[in-house]
């Protein structure tokens, strides 16, 4: 039997990480959409639009959707939906603070979602205003680790063109600065012959709520959850872990 609940496993597993796969295939074209239709189809004079691209591309999105994202979004082709964004805030379990960005073209199904999500798991919705005085946009580029690329090799590249700060997340390297500056920052890094994964302008909290492991997976399944709903695009939380937390949680999910 064990054989056999391993398979099961096997495949519950896979078709967890495939419908994963559908829904940031779908948040990374609404971005696209959205990019096209504030500045226009013309990657190169839309620096949103060419950090979503080149995300979806990274992120193994088909050319083809990619392309008809752009044509939707500028209006060259029918069908694009009248995407809303609406901010949604709340408090996780030990306190995590939770910033929930939804895109959606349905307020309510939107709303439902979060608040189901929240006071499934452990959750609850609050105020606003009362969690997003501690969240400020910033500019956020990731790199990931490889040969040559260290925290030096990082800052040596991109402190003249308005880096702030450089973070060691683990397996890859996070580069804050002011959201106009995100594009300098992403230039100066391929400048010097370093590839980044992703580049655009994140909520960052000020004030961090350190949690254990126990902490952190409560965390992570309410973010699983909100990440489950369609209209949800990004969370974003005060949560931290310390490099050994970080390291326990990871063996635990594998």
């Amino acid at each position: 039997m064990s054989g056999h609940s391993k398979w099961a496993t096997t495949k519950h597993k896979k078709a967890a990480i495939d419908a994963k796969r559908g829904k940031l295939f779908a948040r990374l074209i609404k971005n696209i959409e959205v990019a096209a239709r504030t500045g226009g189809g013309d990657p190169a004079g839309n620096p949103t639009l060419f950090d979503a691209i080149q995300k979806a591309k990274k992120n193994s999105v088909p050319a083809d959707n990619i392309t008809r994202a752009v044509k939707r979004g500028s209006g060259e082709e029918a069908g694009g939906a009248d995407w809303q964004t609406i901010m949604y805030e709340g408090y996780g379990p030990n306190g995590v603070a939770f910033l929930v960005e939804c895109l959606t073209d349905n307020r309510n199904r939107a709303a439902s979602d979060v608040r189901v999500a929240f006071s499934r798991n452990g959750g609850n919705l609050a105020d606003p205003g009362s969690v997003a005085y501690n969240f400020s946009r910033k500019g956020v580029v990731e790199v990931a680790k490889g040969e040559g690329i260290d925290e030096d090799s990082i800052l040596m590249a991109v402190l003249d063109a308005g880096a702030e700060e450089v973070l060691d997340m683990g397996e890859s390297f996070e580069i804050y600065s002011d959201p106009k500056d995100v594009v300098a920052v992403r230039s100066a890094l391929t400048d010097a012959g370093m590839d980044y994964d992703s580049a655009e302008v994140q909520f960052v909290a000020g004030t961090k709520v350190e949690v254990d492991v126990e902490g952190a997976q409560k965390c992570f399944r309410l973010i699983d959850a909100l990440e489950d709903s369609d209209d949800v695009q990004n969370v974003y939380t005060s949560m931290d872990m310390s490099p050994e937390v970080a390291a326990e949680f990871a063996e635990d999910e594998d």
